[in-house]
């Protein structure tokens, strides 16, 4: 299937569906993007876009707004979240990606995704909400108006995955997770902190140039917060999850004016990611939770796999190749991240001083090793065009 002429509805404006928009519109297909929300913005908050990602971006010619609206750290530094000692360094400069690994503010880089979506010529119609998904042999109805080819980026309760795969049920990890953004106090080094503690974690680094701090802490508990990313919480109950941290840390949180909480939930990746018409990507394929900071990376990829399959097979086996590429690497990354989240919470202290020992050891002798463990995530490049 040639992509050039090819009318292509889009469901959903965030990350996946612009980069999939853009890149299908750059291979001469008509491109309309439907957007519940009546603008297209994102509350504050950071990502990280490693070079898996920045890959994309480079190829769907955005690399450069990319680097300019984000931080390229040079390390992820771990850290023992009561005493404040350093445990280890992965350092991701050594590593010869070719390309950074940045820290963005997700607002800049929708931003860039919508602009440059509206300069391939996208037709991108906000405050557009659908109800209904039908598809048959030759089409799919979306409230019941007719589309040929419909891509599904509708996130975690997506009408599309929904319609292939019916309903699954989430599972609550045990663990929920709070976001805010404070101003920088001073200049910051352009690095990841994963301050761990017992039962939980916390997440910090610049953002904007480091004018602002991003901050993600994770609890383990059983009561659990519903997902999504609107909850607006009582930052005292964030400081009090964090209250036998560091002095640095307990400062950071002192500081927070607003933050957000929302449960971290188990999704099965889907079975079913194409039918004859349609096709599904991002969230609404694989969600994931963050302790590997690759959900939005994983839908960079996949708009691109999928744009490029589409554009050089026929649709059919466009599809079938699209998820065969794409299940296992997805599968691995969401496996690592869940690896993350058991290493960072160690709550036996015996268990987590011989941990973090061990880790500081492997960072001090061989301080390639631990970051040499995701070469196969970060330095993999899906457009195929090398650093």
């Amino acid at each position: 299937m040639r992509l050039e002429g090819q009318e292509v509805t889009v469901l959903g404006a965030g990350i996946g569906g612009l980069a999939a928009a853009i890149a299908l519109s750059r291979r001469g297909a008509r491109v309309t993007v439907l957007e519940q929300a009546p603008v297209i913005a994102e509350v504050g908050a950071g990502l990280q876009i490693g070079p898996n990602g920045v890959a994309v971006l480079d190829a769907l010619g955005l690399g450069e707004q990319a680097r300019a609206a984000g931080l390229a750290t040079r390390a992820v530094v771990l850290v023992d979240g009561p005493s404040g000692r350093r445990v280890a360094r992965l350092d991701l400069d050594a590593r010869g990606y070719g390309r950074p690994y940045l820290l963005m503010h997700r607002a800049d880089l929708i931003d860039l995704l919508a602009e440059g979506a509206r300069a391939a010529g996208v037709d991108v119609q906000l405050g557009v909400r659908v109800e209904t998904v039908e598809e048959t042999k030759g089409e799919v109805r979306l409230d019941g108006r007719a589309v040929p080819l419909l891509i599904g980026a509708d996130g975690l309760h997506s009408l599309v995955r929904r319609r292939l795969n019916g309903d699954d049920k989430p599972v609550f990890s045990g663990q929920v997770a709070w976001r805010a953004v404070i101003p920088a106090e001073h200049a910051e080094a352009a690095e990841a902190q994963v301050h761990m503690g017992p039962g939980r974690h916390l997440v910090r680094y610049p953002l904007r140039g480091g004018r602002q701090i991003n901050l993600v802490g994770v609890e383990e508990r059983r009561a659990w917060a519903d997902e999504g990313w609107s909850h607006e919480d009582d930052p005292v109950h964030l400081r009090g999850a964090f209250s036998g941290f560091a002095d640095a840390v307990r400062h950071d949180l002192e500081r927070v004016e607003r933050v957000y909480l929302w449960g971290l939930f188990h999704h099965p990746v889907a079975q079913r990611w194409h039918g004859a018409c349609m096709a599904i990507l991002g969230d609404a394929a694989h969600p994931t939770l963050p302790f590997l900071a690759q959900g939005a990376n994983m839908a960079l990829e996949d708009a691109w796999v999928l744009a490029e399959r589409l554009d050089r097979l026929p649709r059919e086996a466009a599809f079938a190749q699209y998820r065969k590429v794409r299940a296992p690497r997805v599968s691995r990354a969401i496996a690592a991240a869940n690896a993350n989240a058991r290493n960072y919470h160690f709550a036996n202290p015996l268990v987590r001083r011989t941990g973090h020992l061990g880790l500081s050891a492997v960072s001090r002798l061989a301080p390639g090793l631990l970051a040499g463990r995701f070469d196969w995530l970060y330095g993999h490049d899906v457009t195929g065009q090398g650093g």
